[in-house]
């Protein structure tokens, strides 16, 4: 017999974390056959990207934190400092991050973005929107867009 008795915990935990997303992660491969077809094979490991950029003076102008998962590359982050705006510096990093996702055999990109962030950077640069949550958070309206990579 099951025993149905729980102690739950709130503390947070980095080791269950990881245990717990490993678990997750098995469990959609084995119930997806695309993702146990990838299994193993170098697009279904995730990988970082990171394309930084420096001023003259060595000091970060900008950056772009991502990942790429089976052909996916997946924007996480995308700032360039406030005195480097309206320079290109934003389409340089995201077409960076695009070429070397391509090299690594993705097809497509994703991001995330509020309202009053970058919505229409990404739409000039070739993004469609997929997804919009209104009030969230309360007030402000996320976009989910996406775009195909040559």
């Amino acid at each position: 017999m099951v025993s149905r008795m729980f102690r739950l915990e709130t503390e947070v935990d980095r080791a269950r974390r990881d245990l717990l997303h490993r678990r997750l992660k098995d469990t959609n491969t084995a119930a997806s056959p695309v993702l146990r077809a990838l299994r193993g094979t170098p697009a279904e490991r995730e990988a970082p990207l990171h394309v930084w950029a420096s001023d003259a003076n060595g000091d970060l102008a900008g950056g772009l934190v991502g990942h790429t998962w089976t052909a996916w590359l997946h924007v996480t982050y995308l700032w360039v400092d406030g005195r480097h705006r309206g320079a290109g510096l934003g389409s340089r990093l995201l077409a960076e991050a695009e070429r070397l996702a391509a090299g690594r055999g993705c097809t497509a990109s994703r991001v995330e973005t509020w309202d009053f962030q970058a919505p229409d950077f990404y739409r000039r640069h070739g993004y469609d929107v997929v997804c919009v949550i209104p009030d969230y958070p309360p007030g402000i309206t996320e976009y989910t867009l996406t775009k195909p990579l040559a």
